[in-house]
């Protein structure tokens, strides 16, 4: 029978979690997994031992997609029945080095049960709605796309931001995959039939066009999206007289349609950003070493202490335990013992990739936006020995404390352009840039794309005109003819 492949899903998908349901999880398997108990006064355990321990207990070093499923369905093959006599010793040895898994120095920071009970208090009192992205992969887990096509989707899905759009151009997402711009544009057309209508939509047009597509074939819907798809511009400058005669209707036509338009939701990822205050929670701290180098910490203080419990252990060698009995102890202790080693390589994948990022980003930690690098995930992917989805999943919903702010992990990863050295800026420091550039114009004359293009590239930073006004959108600034004043 096999039951690794369930098994290391759950790995994967405890790999995505972010801090907060994470701990939901862990104590929900408490709840069901007697011989799991919460240690409420852990002891310092060393890397080598926490590392022996993983290494003992089946299962690669970090995490894959391919490389697990491969794994799962040639090299476990079926589970071994436990022998009562190793398994003892080897829970044993679990137990003295999972005493404290994530390597806190209670020394300096004490934990107590006061502090359990002001963290268990404070997120339980915290709303935990579902997120856009987890609402769209479960969507994606339901088409009948094949297992390298959901993968694209869900990297399409990690880079939905949280209004709903696509960020990141197929292109450059290409460049993260081994996929092709039209494989892309095939899985994302997918995307766009997801729940909220609008979705995945890489602009303003796109997104209300998606939306008018589901209105109906009646007369106000088509002359809604004509205006939609050539005529937005005029729209938003309210030229309704210009409308009816380029469309060849009558005026109250067009405010009719309008109407329509204005019933549609511009930003559909918002449905998902709850009601009350967004809570965020960084896992990852970055401070620096007395070397003066960046280096990572996880803030693990937040999640249950776990062990096997010493109780069931002791049923287990009790001759008196029925076997029925015993075998649940197993499979129980099974279970257990694969969480707690699962929740260590979570910890450690987590770290190794936010490392690699912090290593390439020292200068912007050192310097602020002007000097992020350019990075994709297959570069630390290479780096780290994964697979790209695992990175993918690992930075989703992670969030990085540094001096300059806190950053979604996803952030960092951003393609990069050329300046006339040579050298490769981030994509995101242009954006800055050009942002910072408008804020500064003359309304009465604001700057066209072409001006800001000329600007760019006078210092030193090689771009087209038509990239300017991708940013430009991305930024959510209008055109210069909507911005001059006065």
């Amino acid at each position: 029978m096999m039951i690794l492949a369930p098994q290391l899903r759950q790995s994967l998908e405890m790999l995505q979690l972010p801090l907060m349901e994470l701990r939901a999880m862990i104590q929900q398997e408490m709840v069901s997994n007697p011989t799991i108990e919460d240690v409420t006064t852990p002891q310092e355990v060393s890397l080598e031992g926490a590392e022996a321990a993983a290494r003992g207990t089946d299962g690669a070093d970090g995490f894959s997609g391919e490389e697990a499923g491969a794994e799962a369905g040639s090299s476990h093959g079926e589970v071994e029945p436990l022998d009562f006599n190793r398994d003892i010793e080897a829970l044993t040895e679990l137990d003295r080095e999972w005493r404290d898994y994530f390597l806190q120095d209670l020394q300096n920071n004490p934990y107590t049960q006061q502090d359990e009970e002001r963290r268990q208090y404070m997120f339980d009192s915290l709303p935990q709605p579902q997120s856009l992205q987890g609402h769209l992969l479960e969507q994606l887990g339901l088409t009948e796309l094949t297992p390298e096509e959901k993968q694209l989707g869900e990297t399409i899905i990690g880079s939905i931001n949280d209004d709903g759009y696509l960020t990141t151009a197929l292109t450059d997402l290409a460049a993260q995959t081994v996929a092709t711009p039209e494989q892309l544009e095939r899985v994302l057309k997918v995307v766009q039939e997801f729940h909220p209508t609008g979705i995945g939509a890489r602009d303003l047009r796109e997104c209300l066009l998606l939306q008018v597509a589901h209105l109906g074939d009646t007369p106000q819907a088509r002359l809604a999206e004509a205006i939609v798809a050539d005529h937005l511009q005029a729209l938003g400058a309210q030229r309704i007289g210009h409308l009816a005669q380029v469309l060849k209707v009558e005026a109250a036509d067009i405010e009719a349609a309008a109407a329509l338009i204005k019933t549609l939701n511009p930003l559909p990822g918002r449905l998902f950003s709850g009601g009350g205050a967004g809570y965020i929670t960084p896992e990852i701290v970055v401070r620096k070493s007395e070397d003066g180098r960046w280096v990572v910490l996880l803030d693990d203080d937040q999640l249950p202490h776990i062990r096997i419990s010493a109780h069931y252990r002791r049923l287990l060698e009790d001759a008196g335990t029925s076997a029925e009995v015993k075998s649940y102890i197993r499979e129980r202790i099974r279970s257990g013992a694969f969480l707690i080693k699962s929740i260590y390589q979570r910890q450690k994948t987590i770290h190794r990739i936010a490392s690699e990022i912090v290593a390439a980003q020292q200068d912007f930690l050192e310097h602020g936006l002007s000097r992020l690098h350019p990075m994709t995930m297959a570069e630390v992917a290479a780096r780290v020995g994964v697979h790209e989805t695992t990175v993918s999943r690992t930075v989703a919903n992670k969030y990085m404390r540094t001096p300059v702010g806190v950053f979604e992990l996803k952030y960092f990863f951003t393609p990069g352009l050329r300046t006339a050295s040579g050298a490769a800026i981030s994509n995101k420091t242009v954006q800055d840039r050009i942002d910072a550039m408008i804020k500064q114009e003359d309304t009465a004359n604001p700057l066209s794309d072409q001006v800001v293009q000329e600007r760019l590239r006078a210092e030193g930073i090689e771009i087209a005109r038509r990239t300017v006004a991708k940013y430009r959108l991305i930024l959510r600034i209008p055109p210069s003819h909507l911005r001059k004043r006065g």
